[in-house]
């Protein structure tokens, strides 16, 4: 009766991911998109799953997968994100955003629009403007950070939530890799110290939810920490989850040893505004 019972919600669970995945695709940008990194292939697109009308918040979140500016983790760290927030009554916009390959500014001009599309289409969705927010994980936690602390007008996030976030640009403890897919290799103190999002924040910059792994050897845990220190000195609301383990790169895997205790505490703060 166990091993049946088990068996059955194994299935149950394929079903319900497998729901997750019907959304809409759409280009991010219809006609010509600005900017140009070399490559006609890379296309910018955004994929849009909705709640149920009933349960619809009518809040919404524009969602960055990372993978150091040189590829994307869509399915752990992006569209399988996609049944966690629609069962929160959240509306949940995967990016697709393209590759800097040179041009620093093509991932972040795809994230502020994406943001844009968004309340651009508020009424049809049932969002309220007012509350789209954005989340990153790793390299893609430094692009919903360089948006969070740098967008103006309908670009800007009402709340930010990075995973395991590449933070600074500083080459003692960035992610080599990141670093120089986006800045290049020697990119100039300035330019370090203008993409570095814990040197941007404001008292304007919105609410942040914060979660990393202590023994995360990949993206060092004072990128997601001085954030936070960052955020507490400038009077900005945020929440800091340190977990004893697991690594880098778990998104809402069931294998991340903190995975229960990870969705509680990202729900808990979703309810707390």
């Amino acid at each position: 009766m166990k091993k049946r019972f088990k068996t059955l919600f194994v299935m149950l669970a394929a079903v319900l991911a497998a729901s997750a995945q019907k959304g809409m695709e759409f280009d991010l940008w219809p006609g010509k998109a600005p900017g140009n990194n070399g490559d006609p292939n890379d296309v910018a697109k955004v994929y849009v799953y909705l709640p149920d009308a009933k349960k619809a918040t009518g809040r919404a979140v524009v969602i960055c997968p990372g993978g150091a500016y040189t590829v994307l983790a869509m399915g752990h760290e992006g569209k399988d994100w996609a049944q966690f927030f629609n069962g929160q009554g959240i509306a949940a916009i995967v990016l697709k955003y393209r590759m800097p390959h040179g041009n620093r500014n093509i991932p972040v001009s795809d994230a502020e629009e994406a943001m844009r599309m968004v309340r651009r289409n508020a009424t049809a969705w049932h969002i309220d403007r007012n509350q789209v927010g954005i989340m990153g994980s790793s390299a893609g936690g430094h692009l919903a950070s360089t948006v969070a602390t740098k967008a103006k007008g309908d670009a800007a996030p009402n709340f930010q939530i990075l995973f395991y976030p590449v933070i600074t640009m500083d080459p003692s403890f960035t992610h080599k890799g990141s670093h120089d897919n986006l800045l290049g290799a020697n990119p100039g103190k300035k330019l370090e110290r203008l993409y570095s999002s814990d040197q941007q924040v404001t008292h304007t910059t919105p609410r942040a939810f914060i979660a990393l792994s202590d023994d995360d050897d990949v993206v060092l845990p004072a990128n997601g920490t001085n954030y936070y220190l960052e955020c507490y000195r400038h009077d900005v609301p945020a929440s800091l989850y340190v977990y004893p383990a697991g690594g880098h790169g778990w998104g809402i895997q069931q294998s991340f040893p903190y995975h229960i205790e990870m969705i509680l505490n990202l729900k808990a703060w979703l309810n707390s505004f």
